[in-house]
């Protein structure tokens, strides 16, 4: 068994016990790549605009055997919150 998960290439077997396998290096590192150049540019906005408060940090490429991400839950504005909302922009 150990013989037969060490081979390179992609096989159906490694991919089912080692799900990491899935990529090939060349997707692992283009993923990376990615990763980076997302995280740079967001950096170079944060620091070079006026209005950076309300960024947020890019998500990096989920890799296979990650986890996926629990979804957050959906909330909605209460009554009194939408009534402020439509006020405010009735006043506009």
């Amino acid at each position: 068994m150990k013989a037969l998960m060490g081979k390179p290439g992609q096989s159906s077997l490694l991919a089912v016990f080692d799900k990491s396998a899935v990529w090939s290096v060349q997707d692992h590192l283009a993923a990376r790549i990615s990763d980076a150049l997302e995280l740079a540019n967001f950096f170079f906005l944060k620091a070079n605009s006026s209005e950076s408060g309300d960024l947020t940090p890019p998500e990096p490429i989920r890799r296979p055997g990650q986890p996926e991400p629990e979804k957050p839950a959906h909330s909605f504005a209460s009554g009194e919150e939408l009534s402020a909302f439509l006020a405010d922009m009735n006043n506009l």
